[in-house]
């Protein structure tokens, strides 16, 4: 008898089709898995059984009556909760949004549905995806599954908790500036931010409307470009201004050599301030890997990357600030009762319905885009994105991919980092990607020396060459296997491994 654990989505979609266990088996192995294990780890906002068992028994109905399944067919996946899903509420981890049911179900969701995924519930997250440790959603924090006592990351980190753990073999998150990169580093996980406008953020509560990009958590590479397929293999979503026609067989060229193919190295990434020894250790372990497959590693600079946090976060706000402005407590959301007059109404709804980090970001970006302040700043800092992008479109004339740090740090502990400042400064590897709006992917490469906890690394691509990105992360993946079994470098969380959610 296995756990639900043990297999990757692969495996179950492959298991499903040849009759080896229905659809129906693997929803209740992941709901029991869940019911065992998310007490401790809090990945969960809601679980949603009864979703789960019909989109299960359609599946084993089509089965049934010999149609073709889809290629995730039985898959279970999590979703966070900023992506709409009818039957789900949609909260975005806000008081604002605590009692709002989803009226619609957003494309990216959808077209997991249709890829034959059982959805069994919404994930944690830091509240309106403001954040970098899931411990600024407004209802409880989630718990890194390899230590419970320190935080898993963010913003999506019940996404990447709920993976680690074991719960889901697959899931999504968003990612506007490292939310999905830096918790899957945390939680020793894979987790993949495509190119902007590759995947529809129709349906997806917006946080900044030019830096968000959904992606999907897994434990493999494998299961992450499966995932990028069922998400963009329909193209375009006319629903999005911003998506992109790009559908292709992500698996097609995933087990690719990588011989003779340049590698990036940023010289100043690897020196930075904050960078811990052990992350730099595992990068290092990473040019390796990556080397005795026979890739060329090459110097590159990126001149003006030192002015990506601050671009980052005059953008990010004042597009918060703008996205935000629709929760005015009349429209729906959170409404603060016995108000004499609307000004009043909208005030104190937000005064009381968001919280610290949310009204932080939004007050910051209504500075930003103010009058006599605008020019100064906000200008300035589209500015520096132009340049920024234009430093990562030279690089690509050097190097096909560039391997880089995706956290700083380790897991830290809940509470540890109290400095806002301090806190925007754990994705200062990830946000100039989105910034550019170009590909990027972390790959687990094992335990800490001094912590003990997941480390990683991450690799990035040129816009609309996330395949060859996943093939370089794939190249990764198998460098650091096992040499007897071929398996990745983690695995489940060993404390919640076989803890419920055994499959007949």
């Amino acid at each position: 008898m296995a756990s639900i654990d043990t297999l990757t989505a692969a495996r179950i979609a492959a298991g499903v089709r040849a009759g080896e266990f229905s659809a129906r088996e693997v929803a209740e192995a992941s709901l029991d898995a869940i019911e065992a294990r998310d007490g401790a780890v809090q990945a969960f906002l809601q679980v949603v059984p009864e979703l789960a068992l019909e989109a299960a028994d359609r599946i084993d109905a089509a089965r049934a009556a010999g149609e073709k399944l889809p290629p995730l067919a039985g898959v279970p996946f999590a979703i966070k909760d900023n992506m709409n899903l009818v039957g789900t509420r949609t909260t975005c981890a806000s008081r604002m949004l605590a009692d709002y049911e989803s009226v619609y179900t957003a494309t990216c969701v959808q077209r997991m549905l249709d890829a034959g995924c059982l959805p069994v519930g919404k994930a944690n997250m830091d509240e309106f995806a403001f954040g970098s440790s899931t411990d600024s959603s407004a209802f409880h924090p989630t718990n890194n599954p390899w230590d419970t006592e320190r935080v898993p990351g963010g913003s999506s980190g019940g996404s990447a908790a709920a993976v680690a753990a074991g719960e889901v073999p697959l899931s999504l998150g968003s990612d506007t500036g490292g939310s999905i990169r830096q918790p899957a580093a945390l939680c020793g996980v894979v987790g993949m931010k495509p190119t902007y406008g590759a995947v529809s953020r129709y349906g997806v509560v917006a946080f900044g409307s030019s830096l968000d990009q959904v992606g999907p958590f897994a434990r493999t590479v494998e299961d992450v470009a499966l995932a990028m397929g069922a998400l963009t293999c329909a193209g375009r979503d006319p629903y999005d201004g911003t998506s992109q026609d790009c559908p292709v067989d992500f698996l097609e060229h995933l087990e690719d050599p990588i011989e003779g193919r340049r590698v990036g190295i940023i010289p100043a990434f690897m020196e930075a301030e904050g960078l811990t020894s052990e992350v730099r250790a595992a990068v290092e372990s990473a040019a390796s890997a990556l080397e005795a497959q026979g890739a060329e590693l090459v110097e590159v600079d990126l001149p003006h990357l030192d002015a990506a946090i601050a671009a980052y976060y005059v953008i990010g706000p004042a597009e918060a600030f703008s996205n935000l402005a629709r929760f005015d407590g009349i429209r729906y959301g959170y409404q603060e009762e016995g108000c004499a007059n609307l000004a009043d109404q909208s005030s104190r709804s937000r005064a009381h319905g968001f919280g610290a980090e949310a009204k932080r970001r939004q007050l910051l970006g209504a500075y930003l885009l103010s009058s006599g302040v605008y020019d100064k700043y906000y200008y300035a800092a589209q500015k520096a994105r132009t340049l920024i992008t234009r430093d990562y479109a030279a690089a690509w004339d050097r190097c096909d991919a560039i391997l880089m740090p995706a956290s700083p740090r380790t897991a830290f502990r809940h509470g540890e980092i109290s400095d806002p400042t301090q806190m925007y400064l754990s994705d200062l590897y990830t946000i100039s990607i989105n910034i550019a709006g170009n590909g990027g992917i972390t790959v687990p490469v094992g335990l800490g020396a001094d912590s003990g906890l997941p480390v990683a690394a991450q690799l990035v691509g040129p816009a609309f060459k996330d395949r060859t990105l996943l093939m370089f992360a794939r190249a990764l993946e198998r460098g650091l296997a096992d040499a007897a079994t071929g398996a990745p470098v983690l695995s489940v969380a060993p404390d919640f491994a076989g803890k419920g959610g055994e499959l007949a």
